[in-house]
């Protein structure tokens, strides 16, 4: 996928997916999201990583990311959805 100045997307790093998963959670749990929104964002936020996909083998993906599932920062249900969605589950 090219990006609009006519260059290649960049894939995004493990590490920046988390750091956005803890973001959009947090902001959730503040009440600064309401569900309808979170939901909204979240979405999106998959859909990006479709179309530029996440830098490592599934092993080190899961790797940076299952601590977020493993301590509540991400929901089960949240967790599923990204991981199926993204195909790495």
């Amino acid at each position: 996928m090219s990006d609009p100045q006519g260059g290649t997307l960049k894939p995004i790093t493990p590490a920046r997916v988390a750091e956005e998963l803890k973001r959009l959670n947090a902001a959730r749990q503040n009440g600064e999201l309401d569900a309808t929104t979170y939901d909204q964002r979240f979405a999106r936020m998959i859909g990006e990583l479709r179309d530029r996909r996440i830098q490592g083998s599934r092993a080190e993906i899961l790797a940076v990311l299952s601590p977020l599932k493993d301590d509540g920062t991400v929901s089960l249900q949240d967790w599923t959805r990204l991981t199926k969605q993204l195909g790495i589950a």
